[in-house]
């Protein structure tokens, strides 16, 4: 069994944005919740002055995360107006088809850079 794939964005919110980033924000956990089951955790994070939201996912495979790109593509466009990501890092191993997908989403939602780190000791229970 491979280790869960752990998925961090970080983004800064655009002025006069929050109220609807926040709409934004419970719409797309929903989402997730309801259309991507295997999903360990899902979760967005305000920083204290409200001016930059992270996302941190847990997928229990790379499996997981390719299927939730797929299925959130167009949900995450609803963000475009709302953010720019300024970086998504990534913990495990993941194939050059979601690392395409990432840099995509990186480019559609800002212009964030994108980074994998790869496990070389540890290990998930």
């Amino acid at each position: 069994m491979p280790p869960p794939i752990v998925y961090i964005d970080t983004s800064t919110i655009r002025d006069g944005k929050l109220e609807a980033l926040e709409a934004a924000m419970k719409h797309l956990a929903a989402f997730v919740e309801a259309n991507v089951p295997q999903l360990i955790s899902y979760g967005f994070f305000l920083d204290q002055d409200s001016t930059q939201m992270t996302v941190v996912a847990v997928h229990p495979d790379p499996a997981s995360l390719e299927f939730h790109m797929d299925v959130g593509a167009d949900e995450f466009r609803r963000f475009a107006d709302l953010i720019d990501l300024s970086r998504i890092e990534v913990y495990g191993a993941v194939s050059d088809a979601v690392l395409e997908r990432l840099h995509r989403k990186a480019r559609m939602l800002g212009s964030g850079t994108v980074a994998v780190h790869e496990l070389h000791a540890g290990f998930a229970r």
